[in-house]
């Protein structure tokens, strides 16, 4: 395809996969003037595109998205100069999407749309190469964040090892859920007993008193039982307790230290596994950080997804809360889903505790999932994340 007419839209998908299905060498954007006027903007976009491997021309045409037909001359003109060009009308606004049926009535534009939840384009008028077209690309966590104007930063962990730890997962996640109620004061107690230099070095091997002091002049004993379950499963090593005394034992690695000081890390690992092995996604990353503006500024915006997966075009956010999940971790959750997936994306809330019917009521507002203790009990994760899929192609 020589050029496509885009109607450009808030929700990023709808602004690059038509482009990408159809492999278009010039794209024109019509777009309000906050886009036509904003270089950055413009510049992610072409961005995107580079990462994708496509030398598209990108146009950006200004128009009232208020006005049909101001909205309609910058069309008419569009097809003067491009009179070989086709028309994607998923996107827009309902007055450049009124004006866009205007210049069909009037001119031979091959007009076509997508559809979300068929997952497939079809001809609108004119455009029998889109007619009943599967929708197989598919995209990446980083896909999305660049889409949307955004970029993927380091996080916690080192995706790229995981898979050296995936034997390690389940048996820590048992381990957890064993001591699910005292988990906070293990966490603590194994920062308090490797504590770590101001300038960030550490030793694996560790040295501490059997009682340590907890939050608020607490004081907070060994866990002798989760310790030396810990090195059943190979975690830790050379445990040596001297009751009531002294407590010392071996990291495994630098990893397994980080995991162990944090109280979240071994749900989000668990969920990271559990999305793996579904078989689902193309793309799982635990600890994902997106920085909202594609910034080199140390100080920008950021947000951490604890696991995110993709699907095809469909990206799927996840948080997960060994504790009470508050209001505002739900609405944190929905706006970064809208953000940097629009529409078509899903959210799931995973929690180690019971859904309070307060917050189950809100997540369905948002259009979150919720997973709870009794379904990590009972075993039914895999199941729980095949729901929130099902009505994915």
């Amino acid at each position: 395809m020589e050029t496509l007419i885009e109607l450009y839209d808030d929700r990023p998908l709808e602004n690059v996969l038509g482009v990408e299905v159809f492999q278009a060498k010039r794209v024109i954007y019509i777009c309000p003037d906050s886009v036509a006027s904003d270089q950055t903007i413009q510049k992610n976009l072409r961005a995107f595109f580079r990462h994708r491997g496509m030398k598209t021309e990108l146009i950006f045409l200004r128009a009232s998205i208020f006005d049909a037909d101001a909205a309609l001359h910058v069309f008419q003109k569009t097809l003067a100069m491009y009179p070989d060009a086709a028309m994607d009308i998923t996107g827009g606004t309902d007055a450049v999407l009124f004006a866009s049926g205007l210049l069909s009535a009037e001119s031979e534009i091959p007009v076509f749309t997508y559809s979300r939840r068929r997952n497939r384009f079809y001809n609108i008028r004119n455009a029998a190469f889109a007619a009943n077209v599967p929708c197989d690309i598919t995209y990446s966590v980083e896909d999305f964040f660049l889409m949307a104007g955004g970029s993927m930063r380091p996080g916690r962990v080192d995706n790229a090892v995981l898979g050296l730890y995936l034997d390690d997962i389940v048996p820590f996640f048992q381990l957890y859920m064993r001591h699910r109620k005292a988990w906070t004061k293990i966490t603590t107690y194994m920062q308090r007993v490797s504590p770590s230099t101001p300038d960030g070095d550490f030793s694996l091997d560790v040295s501490g008193n059997y009682t340590v002091k907890g939050e608020r002049a607490s004081r907070i004993s060994a866990p002798e039982e989760a310790l030396r379950e810990m090195e059943q499963i190979g975690l830790i090593l050379d445990l040596q307790i001297r009751e009531e005394e002294s407590v010392s034992f071996r990291f495994r690695d630098a990893q397994i230290r980080t995991w162990l000081r944090d109280v979240g890390s071994v749900l989000e690992l668990y969920v990271y596994k559990a999305c793996l092995d579904t078989g689902l996604f193309q793309d799982v990353i635990t600890s994902a950080v997106v920085d909202w503006d594609r910034s080199a500024d140390r100080n920008a915006v950021t947000n951490e997804i604890d696991v995110m997966c993709t699907k095809g075009t469909t990206p799927v956010f996840i948080s997960c809360k060994t504790g009470e999940v508050k209001t505002e971790a739900l609405n944190e959750l929905a706006i970064l889903r809208d953000r940097f997936g629009g529409k078509i994306a899903r959210a799931a809330i995973v929690t180690a505790e019971k859904g309070r019917t307060a917050m189950r009521n809100r997540a369905s507002e948002l259009g979150i999932d919720v997973i709870d203790i009794n379904d990590l009990i009972a075993g039914r994760l895999d199941r729980q994340l095949r729901n929130l899929m099902r009505t994915v192609k």
